[in-house]
């Protein structure tokens, strides 16, 4: 490496390149991975031509490689591990530690990389990136005390004057919804919007507790935005719109609903995990509520054949088997459950037992449920009712879960089992006009059938 110069990142941790102009495009990209902008990666990419030997650099491209949630870039990501590799001998000690994470991260030692993180940041507790991988992660894995516990317990170094202090608000804020301190999570979501109006993961802390809350009118109002409001960001402003989508189906406007889907949820052309999510939840929320998709389940499915394998989110799987199933591809159903089966028996990664354990029996239950056989369902996703939080996402997305096993119980006539469910929903959620509704109609059935 050419003589190292004295450059540190918005934070003030020394950066180990010999280039100013890397270290500029080392900071642009940081800014640009914490919004989710689309120029992320083509910025990693000019900091590493400005300096090929900046080894936080190539952990940073593995890093992002490693966010798109997918063994199809696994190969890309741990050639960018080879590289941070080679030429971490002058690099810090923090910059090593990254590097470190990202070898475990990509191993499959999801487990080993947060606690990595978790020691970068005992050290340096401004380290964004750091802060932001490790809230990734225990999203991913289900942890969320930890969601909330690592913003926690660095925001007391921070201050309004640090690049980077909104998001760390964000997160946060993020943290406390999925730990269901509703207050909290509101009030620092906005007071992280107002400090970067450009954190769309703090638009989304927010969105999260009015979607809880059933603040229908709220949550609409807080996501409306033009059209193109986001056209420079990842997919992750996909994900924004589908929140806007279950405020809507919650006020039963099921043509807007399925107007947000067409424009602005699903992309035909994306392979993006978090698309095929939104998707496949979206559409299996309305067919539940009765509503015809036509057929928006076919380019689903079609992807979802072509991915069975792919095991780089257990969550993403489970959108998988709704698509497959809707399409009634029975044998492409199976092939899925042999490959995760497959994955499950190897204890290479810390995945695979949460694929044997929640994984495997959720695709079953909503195979079943499409097939149905409705009491065999019920048998499969009843255990895991309130225990599914290690297939990771949030609680708002793992809802799907909990409204394919209320229908089940319906529909297999176990309506004792259906009335304490939705009691649960109401006690919960006592503002849920659908829920309400449900257990009434629920109670009527029992009372008659008695």
């Amino acid at each position: 490496m050419k003589g190292v110069i004295d450059v540190k990142d918005p934070q003030g941790y020394r950066l180990t390149t010999s280039s100013q102009e890397a270290a500029r495009l080392y900071n642009l990209a940081q800014q640009s991975l914490l919004e989710y902008r689309l120029s992320t990666m083509q910025t990693i990419k000019e900091v590493i031509a400005a300096d090929p030997d900046f080894a936080l650099a190539h952990c940073l491209r593995g890093y992002q490689f490693m966010m798109y949630g997918s063994f199809s870039v696994l190969n890309a990501a741990k050639s960018a591990l080879r590289a941070a590799e080679a030429c971490a001998g002058a690099a810090t000690p923090r910059e090593r530690m990254h590097i470190e994470a990202l070898r475990a991260w990509a191993d499959g030692k999801t487990g080993r990389a947060i606690l990595l993180w978790e020691q970068i940041l005992c050290d340096s507790p401004l380290d964004i990136v750091a802060l932001r991988l490790h809230h990734f992660n225990c999203f991913w894995t289900g942890r969320q005390h930890s969601l909330r516990g690592g913003a926690a317990s660095v925001l007391d170094v921070w201050s309004e004057d640090i690049p980077g202090y909104g998001n760390v608000l964000g997160m946060l804020a993020f943290g406390y919804e999925e730990c269901g301190q509703y207050r909290e999570a509101e009030r620092f979501g906005r007071m992280a919007v107002e400090h970067n109006a450009n954190d769309l993961w703090a638009i989304h802390a927010v969105a999260h507790v009015l979607e809880m809350e059933d603040r229908q009118e709220e949550g609409i109002a807080w996501l409306a935005r033009p059209e193109d409001a986001w056209s420079d960001r990842n997919p992750f402003k996909g994900h924004l719109w589908w929140h806007l989508a279950l405020f809507h189906i919650e006020s039963r406007q099921y043509d807007q609903v399925l107007a947000l889907y067409d424009r602005s949820v699903r992309n035909d052309s994306s392979t993006f995990y978090l698309d095929i999510q939104n998707a496949a939840s979206l559409l299996a929320r309305l067919e539940l509520l009765n509503v015809d998709v036509g057929d928006r389940w076919l380019g689903l499915a079609d992807f979802a054949e072509k991915s069975i394998g792919d095991h780089g989110l257990i969550f993403t799987d489970l959108h998988y088997m709704m698509a497959l199933a809707k399409q009634r591809r029975f044998q492409a159903a199976e092939r899925l459950l042999e490959s995760m089966d497959e994955f499950a028996a190897d204890d290479q990664t810390d995945s695979a037992a949460v694929v044997r354990t929640l994984g495997l029996p959720l695709c079953r239950g909503v195979l079943a449920f499409e097939q149905g056989e409705y009491a065999a369902a019920v048998d499969l996703l009843a255990p895991l009712h309130n225990n599914d939080a290690a297939i990771g996402a949030s609680h708002a997305q793992r809802d799907i879960i909990d409204q394919y096993l209320i229908e089940a119980t319906m529909r297999a006539k176990r309506f004792s089992q259906t009335r304490m469910l939705l009691a649960e929903r109401v006690r919960l959620r006592p503002r849920n006009q659908a829920a309400i509704e449900r257990h009434r109609d629920v109670a009527r059935r029992i009372f008659e059938a008695a």
